[in-house]
């Protein structure tokens, strides 16, 4: 597949992940938290390109998600932390297949870091209603909804972008 056509499917991926997350999942939200699609999909880059495909992707989601309405924060707190959860979790994989616990963990590291970074920006920067008490307790049910989720979104994810992968020379 040429590259365009990758990076085509990607930025569909990213829209409807994005589009799902503001819309059907919001409705099914547990203390103001919503299930984090864009982390997933940015997870599943990870481990099917490494660390700077996967912060690109991060990048890309992140945007997105900071300027999608109705938006209440500074733009940029997403990109940042969907940059540094692909980052890192394109640092853990390995070229073998990652087993179900080690992906459940990756998740769930990643669902900490991400909500973690973005509460903290959101304190650097005076957010109205962000607070050490409300960041204690959103980043557990975040990272709980992210591990129920993963099991559902990872492996389709997953199957995708491998099929998008430029086929080995030898």
């Amino acid at each position: 597949m040429t590259t365009v056509v990758r990076i085509a499917v990607v930025t569909v991926l990213i829209v409807v992940t994005v589009t799902l997350q503001m819309s059907i999942f919001s409705h099914f939200s547990i203390r103001g938290v919503v299930p984090d699609l864009a982390l997933l999909l940015v997870i599943a880059a990870a481990l099917v390109r490494g660390p700077s495909y996967a912060a690109l992707v991060g990048f890309a989601a992140g945007l997105v998600l900071d300027l999608a309405p109705p938006a209440d924060h500074t733009a940029g707190r997403w990109a940042l932390s969907l940059v540094l959860v692909g980052y890192l979790a394109g640092l853990v994989r390995t070229d073998n297949e990652t087993s179900v616990p080690g992906t459940l963990f990756i998740v769930a590291s990643a669902a900490f870091v991400g909500t973690s970074v973005f509460a903290l920006t959101g304190l650097v920067l005076r957010e109205p209603g962000i607070d050490v008490a409300a960041a204690f307790e959103v980043i557990p049910v975040a990272v709980g909804y992210d591990l129920l989720l993963a099991p559902l979104v990872i492996p389709v994810v997953l199957l995708l972008l491998r099929r998008l992968e430029p086929a080995k020379r030898w």
